[in-house]
């Protein structure tokens, strides 16, 4: 009777190892960036939505990511700032229309995310980018699984040739993306 019940459970715990997939919900998908603007304020906004999926495997501690920011979808709330961002100096939106992160080393502390690591394209041009999980959870929700969180990182626009008004207006670029994902 013991080997039935253990072999069931065995199956149980392999079916819950397995990959899984995560659709971006476009309303609850977002990148903000911060950067310091002429030494005196920060000025801020946000690209969105943005799309993508997840895959995680918890039980083996891996998961790939792959998103699309729209980069002529920034927002800072001042239209021609907006405007004045997409130029080509900047995040060049007429020849670059998106910015991509894609990674496949995620780093867990049981079966919660707290580090992703991989390449961020901006400007046609590809750079490590790490972010760190200020948090991550997964809920039921209308009985399927969601999962997400907020993760922050920083980058060097210069490495991206994004050079416009430099030294005045900073070169690091805090991130924080917000994420959540339907499963498949």
């Amino acid at each position: 009777m013991k080997v039935p019940a253990l072999l069931l459970s065995m199956a149980a715990m392999a079916a819950g190892a397995q990959p899984v997939a995560y659709l971006l919900d476009p309303a609850h998908s977002f990148v903000h960036f911060e950067v310091l603007h002429f030494g005196t304020s920060t000025s801020s906004g946000r690209f969105g939505p943005i799309a993508g999926a997840v895959t995680l495997d918890r039980g083996a501690g891996r998961g790939e990511v792959s998103l699309r920011i729209p980069t002529a979808g920034v927002d800072t709330g001042v239209p021609v700032f907006n405007a004045r961002l997409r130029e080509a100096d900047l995040l060049a939106s007429a020849e670059f229309p998106d910015a991509y992160f894609v990674a496949n080393q995620f780093r867990f502390e049981g079966d919660r995310v707290v580090e992703v690591r991989g390449e961020f394209t901006l400007r046609g041009v590809s750079q490590p980018l790490s972010l760190s999980a200020r948090r991550f959870s997964c809920r039921i929700d209308d009985g399927t699984e969601v999962c997400g969180g907020d993760f922050e990182g920083e980058l060097l626009r210069s490495d991206f040739g994004a050079t416009f008004g430099l030294p005045w207006v900073g070169d690091r670029v805090r991130l924080f993306v917000q994420v959540e994902g339907r499963r498949r």
